[in-house]
């Protein structure tokens, strides 16, 4: 038994203590959900970590964060990591976009970004 009023010392139990009120939230990017990111994106079979795929991982994060931040409009941590990985993610594209113009304008259309 632990100090959790009673609970059993089990992940669960904790994550359920800490999530409040009895709801477990999900994690922001499960692993099936990154792999098939990854999936969509990679250049070739062993490809984690080309411009390509970093932009279409930080896009998918971006997007799940901003569904979070819309649930809580105070977590103020939660939306500089946000504004940090959308910086991050206009680097990669910048970098892209002066190295190889056909792959930034195909990975845009893909990923339906802005220019």
């Amino acid at each position: 038994m632990c100090a959790l009023k009673g609970v059993a010392s089990t992940k669960s139990a904790i994550l359920r203590f800490r999530a409040g009120r009895g709801r477990v939230e999900e994690s922001m990017l499960t692993t099936k959900k990154k792999a098939a990111v990854i999936k969509g994106t990679a250049r070739h079979d062993t490809d984690t970590g080309s411009p390509d795929v970093q932009v279409a991982l930080l896009s998918k994060q971006i997007d799940e964060l901003a569904k979070h931040l819309k649930k809580n409009p105070k977590d103020f941590h939660s939306r500089r990591g946000l504004l940090q990985m959308v910086a991050d993610r206009r680097t990669h594209l910048r970098y892209l976009e002066t190295n190889d113009k056909r792959r930034y304008n195909a990975l845009i259309k893909k990923l339906g970004l802005k220019k």
